[in-house]
């Protein structure tokens, strides 16, 4: 079984930056899609960014040029560097994980931006 294990999210201001870490236990983490998704307050869950087990990586518009999601796979773990906050990123962050058929979801971690 796959557990994925957020860190980092909290309160900030808005135009700060926080870096959000996922630590997945699986050592299929390496040939693994993983993935930044948020769901705010009556909204749909939403992806954010995508990192391929290749390096390749992908952003929702939104997002694009503020947020970097990055890989380590000697520590089995995803980041994302969220900068220039704004109140609009207000939301539950959850780690995704995609390998084949497979998905697996982080039990989420909660960002605030006050205006």
């Amino acid at each position: 079984q796959v557990q994925l294990v957020e860190s980092g999210g909290g309160l900030v201001q808005a135009g700060g930056s926080l870096r959000l870490s996922c630590v997945a236990s699986a050592s299929i983490f390496k040939i693994s899609t993983m993935g930044w998704y948020r769901q705010a307050p009556g909204k749909q869950r939403e992806l954010v960014a995508i990192v391929t087990s290749g390096g390749n990586t992908n952003y929702a518009d939104s997002v694009k040029g503020r947020f970097t999601i990055s890989r380590d796979n000697a520590k089995n773990t995803v980041y994302l560097q969220m900068n220039s906050l704004k109140p609009e990123d207000t939301a539950v962050y959850y780690c995704n994980l995609q390998r084949a058929i497979s998905n697996y979801w982080g039990q989420g971690t909660q960002v605030t931006v006050s205006s």
